[in-house]
């Protein structure tokens, strides 16, 4: 009888053990599978700070070795661009931050049409005056040259030094000579619209330029003496 009621409490004792580790293994299930959000910050290396380092060098932010290691004066100039941006200036980088970069993040990448119709974050007006000035600017160039020309006003948006809406780019005194000479007015090419969204979606052949001028057609001295980072069809992009 005694022992009986031994081997019930062991089978007893055996339950709870058994249903305690149950419990402790679902927990850690859904620990590791909960959704982390990549960060690059102060401390971190690799691609995407070098990355990180090159567009805010480009634009002006950063002055320090593009060395791929996420150092106080990356923070800093993460800082500035945030503050430019409208974004939380907290040093570190993002989805959001990520995304103003015209860099794509695996956690903001599921919906690339954008979050405004469709039309990444613009309104459609906005989108469609967006490709008209593309399509100007660009009529017979190859596609990744439109898509270039498209991340150049995305970048000059994020650069200090430029207006910081679309609108205020697009309509700088002098800045696209399309709305001079009655270019913009033109029908719109359909792949001007398909690289305006490609480059809403991040991409940027240009390599984070922001001046590009066809050395045939400028009659701009000082554009000439800008660094250029890379050559597209017709036109010279740089920073």
């Amino acid at each position: 009888m005694k022992s009986a009621r031994c081997k019930k409490g062991l089978t007893y004792l055996w339950k709870i053990f058994v249903v305690s580790l149950v419990n402790v293994l679902m927990i850690v299930i859904v620990v590791n599978s909960s959704p982390v959000e990549a960060l690059s910050k102060e401390g971190s290396s690799g691609t995407e700070v070098t990355q990180i380092q090159t567009k805010l060098k480009n634009w002006g932010y950063y002055s320090g070795s593009v060395d791929g290691i996420f150092g106080s004066e990356t923070k800093k100039a993460v800082i500035s661009f945030q503050k430019k941006n409208n974004l939380t200036a907290d040093g570190v980088v993002g989805n959001a931050t990520l995304s103003a970069l015209g860099m794509s993040s695996s956690s903001g990448s599921s919906n690339s049409s954008g979050s405004s119709g469709g039309y990444g974050g613009y309104s459609e007006s906005e989108f469609n005056l967006f490709a008209q000035v593309v399509s100007a600017e660009s009529r017979g160039e190859p596609y990744q040259g439109q898509v270039a020309v498209a991340a150049v006003i995305l970048n000059r948006v994020s650069h200090p030094s430029f207006p910081n809406t679309l609108s205020g780019v697009i309509y700088q005194p002098g800045a696209f000579s399309c709305l001079n000479d009655g270019g913009i007015n033109a029908a719109v090419a359909d792949s001007a619209y398909k690289a305006v969204r490609e480059a809403i979606n991040g991409s940027d052949p240009s390599g984070g330029a922001i001046y590009y001028y066809n050395p045939v057609k400028s009659t701009n001295k000082w554009i000439f003496s800008r660094p250029i980072i890379t050559v597209i069809g017709a036109h010279r992009f740089c920073s």
